[in-house]
């Protein structure tokens, strides 16, 4: 059957290729990019094209140098953990392996956090995450690379998978982190300095995308990213690009599976998130699962087999074969307004979430692009 899935621009810039033409502009040979002395590429979490350009008024700085072709597409999930990573190994999920927020470790009944769980579930960081991070290789050819962000990211497991290699600073306050890695990317001439911002997404999860907290932090993502166009010298390239955008789901459109709901016959483990879902079946109960949430969800969702997801390229256009088992059984992704919840669990916590993403969604995936600098 036709899964009638939406299809990237002809001609979009894929978040995977930001990276290696960052790298490539260090020597005067991006395609995407000016030559440039150093480059720091500024990740603000959450971040989306079509956000940014709804709330233009509270980001006079960067709304008015997003043209229409200063935008990426990012990866499907459309997570964080996902997508952080495709964007440090250049590579899709369907390679490096992340392929969700919460994925099953083949073989067994754990269902394990991509950003949290690695040392709580046993995750090798040199191994579960299967691409080299191109930070990891160019420190290593001789390259200063770093990394400002939160101290609360210093040695955790996803650091080590994505990170390693690099000096890593931090500052609680988005406008210091800036100032640092200004100064790290003129003081060390060839540097990579990627600078992280998590307070947008932050905003967006507990209070929705379209509430003023929001666009409270987004005019403090501005502010930051101004003071730190300001303290760029003329050979010095920046970009700012996000990981996601953000879905705004109230509670009215929050679905809540429940003991007995027949889309939860027959599934034995749930992962991805609320916006994406991993449907692990039962030995065996997979056509059924597929066919349940394919006649009561596909007016609101993509339903996806694991073989049809694959051949659909969503995940990337290569799947390690390693990858394929920490893919669902049945895959769910929505495209209106809602979120899955497995109302079975105790902790009622992630349903109190409004901003939200994962899904294939052009809101949800069209980044910006915003060149900086040199790159300007």
């Amino acid at each position: 059957m036709s899964l009638s899935l939406p299809a990237d621009p002809v001609r979009a810039r894929s978040l995977t290729g930001v990276l290696p033409q960052l790298i490539s502009a260090l020597d005067g040979s991006s395609d995407w990019f000016a030559p440039a002395t150093s480059a720091i590429v500024v990740v603000v979490d959450g971040l989306g094209a079509r956000n940014l350009a709804a709330r233009a008024g509270h980001a006079r700085f960067l709304a008015p140098r997003m043209t229409k072709r200063d935008v990426a597409r990012t990866v499907f999930p459309s997570t964080t953990a996902a997508a952080l990573t495709s964007l440090l190994t250049g590579t899709s999920p369907g390679i490096h392996g992340i392929v969700g927020y919460r994925v099953r470790i083949p073989g067994t009944d754990v269902v394990s956090n991509q950003l949290h769980g690695w040392e709580t579930d046993g995750l090798d960081p040199h191994s579960w995450q299967r691409a080299q991070p191109l930070i990891a290789r160019e420190a290593a050819s001789g390259r200063p690379c770093f990394v400002v962000s939160r101290a609360d990211y210093v040695g955790s497991g996803f650091t080590e998978a994505t990170l390693r290699g690099a000096t890593f600073l931090s500052a609680p306050e988005f406008a210091d982190r800036a100032g640092i890695a200004a100064d790290l990317a003129a003081q060390h001439p060839g540097a990579l300095v990627y600078l992280y911002a998590p307070e947008l997404d932050s905003a967006g999860h507990r209070h929705g995308w379209e509430s003023d907290e929001w666009s409270a932090a987004l005019e403090g993502a501005d502010a930051a990213v101004t003071a730190l166009s300001d303290l760029l010298g003329p050979t010095v390239g920046a970009v700012v690009t996000a990981d996601h955008g953000m879905v705004d789901v109230p509670r009215h459109r929050q679905l809540l599976l429940g003991e007995g709901d027949d889309l939860v016959a027959g599934v034995r483990l749930i992962g991805g998130e609320p916006r994406m879902l991993h449907l692990y079946a039962e030995e065996g109960m997979a056509p059924r699962v597929l066919e349940a949430w394919r006649s009561a969800e596909s007016g609101r969702s993509w339903v996806m087999s694991r073989e049809e997801a694959i051949g659909a390229g969503i995940f990337g256009p290569v799947i390690d074969a390693a990858v394929e088992p920490r893919i669902g059984d049945v895959v769910v992704a929505a495209r209106t307004s809602v979120a899955y919840y497995d109302d079975r669990l105790t902790d009622k916590g992630p349903q109190r979430m409004v901003g939200q993403h994962g899904s294939l969604t052009d809101q949800e995936r069209t980044v910006p692009l915003i060149p900086l600098g040199a790159f300007a």
